[in-house]
């Protein structure tokens, strides 16, 4: 097994790895940038190295400076994280060049599923069904004109490169559609250095489900459960759940078989989720992510498997430890992401927290990197704790949530805390008939009711 680990991230997600490299015997050095000085992760670790300032592009997006780092620790291997490196391919490749693990799948598969359109035409060679649209990227609003009438609107146009939710415009009419792309044109270039667009048609108001893939480097390939992200806003998660209550079993069966079997077509060999939009009884590969997700630690809750310790030793070597006959599902898990934001414009809300007081009791586990007196910095994504709440079914699970958000403090800056509480409280997400434009409609509507609890 490897003996010391660099971990490129930040925040929870750094914490989380750290744990488990800690579990599995291996040191730990937390590379950080200056604002991150007095981070959990940084304090936790058998060493760390600041790489750089505060602005990300200066620290965690510096590849020669992470290298760097890695080098002069004498570390095996490196853990890139959640977020910032964990799908460059360049930095993959190089990571290998020095003689050092990349603890992820190979940079070919980074590189592929990383560019949404070469990644929906592998899709489609590995057997997945993907959403009517575009074969590559445009020349122009003209050449999109023209297809969208052959899709019929709506459309969308998305970003072939990069993810989150950027780049993309829903196009309702022909009117819209020049203004559409420039709009999502420039968010990608802004975003992505790469302002390249396809179009698919637009699916409205879907279930989005994601299916959790875990690949060895000797081709063996299991699956474990799906995820439904379908609470979003601006095509951001903010809740998780699985299983999903939306999809039926025969639909679940096809869907967790496909994703085996197409990553056994591709030869993946790490941790990943294939994610698909779901309606009107059909589902549709949109992309993949080729790294650990924010949302595993349901996964994790229902399976009793350390996502990243399997990640790690995946990259060391060894074959899966489990068949899939032998993975077993238990119970129904939750997560709510909670921001450090206002519950109602979700504008940041960076700054001194005077007092942390995190949940407990059976089933609740919190992975957040906050303590009191910590400042949450303005350079850096708003998540600054994930709630995950296990329960033997989804009421079951529903109601300790509710509990645990209530015992929850966070005192000194804004959170969502209060939207879910509103969310878990409200009938409809109760029955589980909700898809992915469930959370505006009910905002506008006025029907989820903010209080602290």
């Amino acid at each position: 097994m490897f003996s010391k680990i660099l971990i490129a991230g930040r925040g929870e997600s750094a914490l989380r790895i750290l744990r488990s490299c800690q579990e599995l015997g291996i040191a730990t050095v937390a590379a950080h940038s200056e604002a991150d000085d007095h981070a959990m992760h940084v304090r936790l670790a058998d060493e760390s190295v600041c790489i750089g300032p505060a602005p990300a592009r200066q620290s965690y997006l510096d590849q020669a400076a992470v290298i760097g780092a890695a080098m002069i620790t004498d570390v095996d291997a490196i853990h890139p994280g959640i977020g910032f490196l964990s799908e460059n391919a360049e930095f993959a490749d190089k990571v290998r060049e020095h003689g050092l693990a990349f603890i992820g799948p190979s940079a070919e598969h980074i590189r592929t599923m990383g560019d949404k359109i070469a990644a929906r035409t592998l899709a489609k060679e590995i057997g997945l069904p993907v959403v009517p649209g575009s074969a590559g990227a445009l020349s122009s609003p003209e050449e999109a004109r023209e297809l969208a009438k052959e899709c019929g609107y709506p459309v969308l146009l998305k970003a072939a490169a990069g993810g989150g939710g950027r780049g993309m415009q829903v196009v309702e009419s022909a009117d819209e559609l020049e203004r559409c792309w420039i709009l999502a044109s420039g968010e990608a270039e802004g975003a992505f250095n790469d302002g390249r667009l396809y179009l698919e048609k637009f699916i409205r108001d879907p279930r989005h489900i994601e299916v959790q893939i875990l690949g060895d480097t000797k081709g063996a390939v299991i699956h474990l459960g799906e995820r439904d992200c379908s609470i979003q806003r601006r095509n951001q998660k903010l809740l998780e759940e699985t299983p999903s209550a939306g999809l039926p079993p025969e639909v679940r069966e096809r869907l967790l078989t496909l994703s085996v079997e197409a990553m056994q077509n591709m030869g993946y060999d790490s941790a990943g989720t294939l994610e698909f939009v779901y309606g009107d009884g059909k589902f549709y590969f949109i992309e993949m992510n080729t790294r650990i997700q924010v949302e595993h630690t349901i996964t994790e809750a229902i399976t009793g498997l350390d996502l990243v310790r399997e990640q790690i030793k995946i990259a060391y070597g060894e074959p899966l430890a489990l068949t899939q006959d032998q993975v077993s599902f238990t119970g129904h898990a939750i997560e709510c992401r909670v921001n450090a934001e206002d519950p109602e414009t979700f504008m940041p809300s960076p700054g001194y927290v005077r007092s942390y007081h995190p949940a407990g009791g059976a089933g609740v586990r919190i992975d957040s990197a906050l303590y009191s007196g910590y400042s949450v910095p303005i350079h850096y994504d708003s998540l600054v704790a994930k709630l995950i709440v296990w329960g033997q079914d989804r009421d079951h699970a529903i109601a300790r949530t509710i509990r645990a958000l209530d015992e929850t403090v966070v005192d000194g800056i804004e959170t969502t805390l209060p939207l879910f509480r509103a969310i878990l409280k409200d009938a409809e997400f109760s029955s589980g008939q909700y898809d992915t434009g469930w959370l505006e409609r009910s905002r506008k509507a006025g029907r989820l009711v903010l209080s602290e609890g």
